[in-house]
């Protein structure tokens, strides 16, 4: 049985904005979410990898892994809140979709082994020093520390030096989290379980990704200032043309 501790943080409604999500906090704000931000760091590589597959293949791929990866953080989110124990039919259900269940029973011992004192799962956070939000897979103590706690699923095994993004993604659900709560989080942890069988423990500190983190909002707010400034042109020539 896994110990809940859990904290009061106020519910966020998310936006489309230009095929961009951003959320909308209790104050009347609107952040953009910290996957949006990052994606632009993401982007070259996808497109390359694109063109060399082609875009059947790639669609496929990527919704395989979608479904994949939603199934599987799901059965770890409902196993964090002991519903295995606690409602064994609903559980069953979980088992009729073979392969995240296959990969969820991978990553099961890690979790009833380092996991507990959890403090939220799949909870929307925000920052106004960082003006961004988003939504954290899950926040407890992983090996007796408090860190952030993510998720993740591959067909194959993960490079360190693929994962920057997913690092940067924790340490700003870490600062977040601290801003909203005062609880410091200074351990992030990214559990991917693969295709393959195995299980990959990524265990980091926040702090060398805070500049990073910056970095790639800094990088976000110029693109998004620029677009709309775009956006904004356009719609004056069509008003004037008018």
């Amino acid at each position: 049985m896994f110990t809940h501790k859990p904290v009061e943080i106020p519910e966020l409604s998310t936006k489309n904005v230009n095929r961009k999500r951003f959320y909308l906090t209790p104050e009347g704000k609107l952040y953009p979410s910290i996957t949006t931000v990052l994606q632009r760091r993401k982007m070259e590589g996808l497109m390359e990898w694109r063109k060399k597959v082609g875009d059947d293949v790639a669609n496929y791929v990527a919704r395989t892994a979608a479904h994949r990866g939603t199934k599987v953080h799901h059965m770890c989110e409902d196993f964090l809140n002991n519903m295995e124990s606690d409602y064994p039919e609903k559980w069953a259900e979980h088992k009729k979709n073979f392969l995240p269940y296959v990969l969820f029973s991978q990553i099961k011992p890690v979790l009833s082994e380092k996991v507990d004192n959890i403090y939220a799962q799949e909870c929307g956070l925000y920052s106004d020093k960082y003006k961004v939000a988003g939504r954290v897979d899950c926040i407890g103590e992983y090996n007796g520390v408090p860190s952030i706690i993510d998720f993740k699923t591959s067909t194959k095994e993960r490079n360190d030096d693929w994962n920057e993004s997913y690092y940067i993604q924790a340490s700003a659900y870490a600062e977040m989290f601290e801003e909203r709560t005062g609880i410091e989080i200074n351990q992030i942890v990214i559990l991917v379980v693969t295709e393959d069988g195995v299980v990959q423990e990524f265990v980091k500190t926040k702090g060398e990704y805070i500049p990073k983190l910056i970095e790639a909002i800094d990088d976000f707010t110029t693109d998004w200032e620029k677009e709309n400034e775009m956006v904004h042109s356009s719609s004056d020539d069509v008003t004037n043309k008018s």
